[in-house]
């Protein structure tokens, strides 16, 4: 598997999750680069329509680029970091107007200036 990039679609496991943590093989957003030792900081994607309530949060349609099938909920409030043995593949790549929604989202969130 090539490098993973900011931006990139990919496909991870998390079918280990525990309370509201979001789980099984799903599609996600890289945040990060390669630059972390052993891991990749995603933001988990859902089908799910009705996540679109909850704060930090926001539509993802589907694009050639991207390589989503389905309409996604982009569940910024969920970020974590998995392993890269977790990545399955990369499917696309998000455009540059849904990275930067992400970055607010992570800022506003996390409350940095």
């Amino acid at each position: 598997m090539r490098a993973i990039r900011k931006g990139d679609v990919l496909i991870v496991d998390l079918t280990v999750s525990a309370g509201r943590e979001q789980g099984g093989v799903r599609p996600a957003v890289a945040v990060s680069g390669g630059g972390l030792p052993g891991v990749v900081i995603v933001v988990p994607l859902t089908s799910t329509m009705e996540a679109l309530r909850f704060p930090n949060t926001f539509p993802v349609l589907p694009t050639k680029d991207n390589g989503l099938e389905k309409e996604s909920v982009a569940l910024v409030f969920h970020v974590r970091s998995v392993d890269k043995r977790r990545v399955m593949h990369v499917i696309g790549k998000i455009d540059a107007a849904t990275r930067r929604k992400i970055d607010l989202a992570l800022k506003k969130m996390l409350r940095f200036s």
